[in-house]
């Protein structure tokens, strides 16, 4: 089990995108320094010297990347903000991870599955070994991810989000994880963990009001969990696009709508949220359109 370490006060975020952006805010509102590194990973710990930093987040590096990031840190004696290194190399081995979930209890899906839907979900985990789930959600194309699930009933929902916290639980770890579990009738199947940002947060934080990002820093400098599961239900629909917007692109606002833009060139995200499924899609087909500079009702990019 991880246990409770000293305040971050200074922290540099790889990454320049959007997810970077966000995080850097996360930190702020925590009252932590926040500052970005767009250059190689392998040089974030001299960087990091260099600004002052007692500590590197790894953005959304993918779990093979943070593996030797955390060990530089460590080396250079910076505190790496992120789940620890021998579990982060667990989550590069799909049979290691397999076998740890099995011996939690969890069901697993075939190898070489069935194709059936994808089912993910974020969870964090404190160092007293509590763990919350959030609202399942899933990626419909490369562009687009909606939550929570019209075909998951509330019953189902629950079920999955107890077997990923029981997984989540077995591995004694501290923050942000994300879950995916295949959906094949009837049954549910783990397939992998992944650390950290999955970039899809905004969904979670316009369903439930809890900002996932905020709430890993918390956890990661030793707070417990202060939400009860039953707050962290879904509140409505919400849907997410990643986009490459064209220069100067802006949005005027309006109702169930955000857009987390760091910038002309890279990635963005916008969020449409409701009580309906109907209303999202209202809401994000005039919002896409004046992004993308396109005539109203166009189809709208992952439909």
């Amino acid at each position: 089990m991880s246990h409770p370490s000293y305040p971050v006060t200074r922290m540099l975020v790889l990454g320049a995108g959007a997810g970077a952006l966000r995080l850097c805010q996360a930190g702020e509102e925590l009252g932590i320094a926040s500052l970005r590194h767009q250059g190689p990973s392998d040089r974030a710990c001299h960087r990091a010297r260099e600004l002052g930093c007692d500590a590197v987040h790894p953005g959304e590096l993918a779990p093979a990347q943070q593996v030797p990031l955390a060990e530089r840190c460590r080396q250079a004696g910076i505190r790496f903000l992120g789940v620890e290194p021998r579990l982060l190399a667990a989550m590069t081995d799909a049979r290691a991870m397999s076998a740890l979930m099995r011996e939690a209890g969890l069901p697993l899906a075939g190898m070489g599955s069935s194709g059936g839907p994808r089912v993910r979900l974020s969870l964090l985990a404190d160092h007293q070994g509590q763990v919350r789930y959030l609202p399942p959600r899933q990626r419909l194309s490369e562009q687009s991810s909606q939550a929570p699930l019209p075909w998951l009933t509330s019953e189902r929902t629950r079920y999955l989000g107890k077997l990923a916290a029981r997984g989540v639980g077995a591995l004694g770890l501290t923050g942000l994880v994300e879950a995916c579990f295949e959906a094949g009738g009837n049954e549910l199947g783990f397939v992998s963990l992944a650390p950290g940002l999955s970039g899809e947060e905004a969904l979670d934080e316009t369903l439930t009001g809890l900002d996932p990002l905020a709430e890993q820093l918390r956890l990661l400098q030793g707070e417990r969990l202060r939400v009860r599961q039953s707050a962290l239900e879904a509140g409505g629909h919400a849907r997410l696009w990643r986009l490459s917007l064209p220069r100067g692109a802006r949005l005027a606002g309006g109702p169930g709508r955000r857009l987390d833009h760091a910038g002309d060139g890279g990635e963005s995200r916008f969020v449409a949220w409701g009580r309906r499924p109907e209303d999202v899609r209202a809401r994000a087909g005039h919002a896409l359109a004046e992004l993308l500079g396109e005539a109203p009702g166009r189809r709208t990019p992952g439909d």
